[in-house]
C-alpha cells in the first residue's frame, strides 16, 4: 500500500450558499492529492504523459460524511491499496482534524497516445514497488 497526505485550506470560492464546500470540489481535491502522490513517488503526471501514457478516469465515487467550510484545513489521504493491472484504483479520505469529511475513489485505465488501452508502464510499476508498504 502507498499512502500520502496532502493538505489544503478551503477558500471562500469553494463554498456554496450554505457555506459548505460545494460537492463537486471534492473531485478537484482528489485530483490535486493524486497528482501530489505521483510526485511524491517520483512520477509526476507530466512525465507520465511525456512517456506517451495517460490515466483517464473511468469511474468516480464520493460519499459526504461531514461538512467542510471556509478556512478549514483539510487533509486528503490518497492511497494505492492494490497494484495496478489494467486499471488503477485510487482511494481518498478527506479529514478535518480526525473527523472524516468525505471518502471516495477514482478508477483509472492506462492508455497510450492513440487512446488504446495498455498495461501500466514498467516505470510506473517500478515506482509503486519501490514505495510499497505492507500494512
Amino acid at each position: 500500500m502507498i499512502s500520502v497526505d496532502f493538505i489544503i485550506r478551503v477558500i471562500y470560492a469553494e463554498t456554496d450558499m450554505m457555506g459548505r464546500v460545494y460537492y463537486g470540489r471534492y473531485y478537484e481535491y482528489f485530483e490535486a492529492a493524486r497528482s501530489h502522490l505521483l510526485r511524491e513517488i517520483g512520477l509526476p503526471y507530466s512525465e507520465i504523459e511525456k512517456a506517451g501514457f495517460y490515466l483517464p478516469v473511468i469511474e468516480s465515487h464520493c460519499e459526504y460524511k461531514n461538512p467542510a467550510t471556509f478556512e478549514d484545513e483539510l487533509t486528503i489521504r490518497t492511497m494505492f491499496k492494490n497494484m495496478p493491472r489494467s486499471t488503477l484504483r485510487v482511494e481518498y479520505e478527506v479529514l478535518k482534524d480526525n473527523t472524516i469529511v468525505a471518502i471516495g475513489h477514482t478508477v483509472h485505465t492506462f492508455v497510450n497516445h492513440d487512446g488504446k488501452a495498455v498495461r501500466p508502464p514498467t516505470t510506473f510499476r517500478k515506482a509503486l514497488e519501490d514505495h510499497w508498504n505492507e500494512e
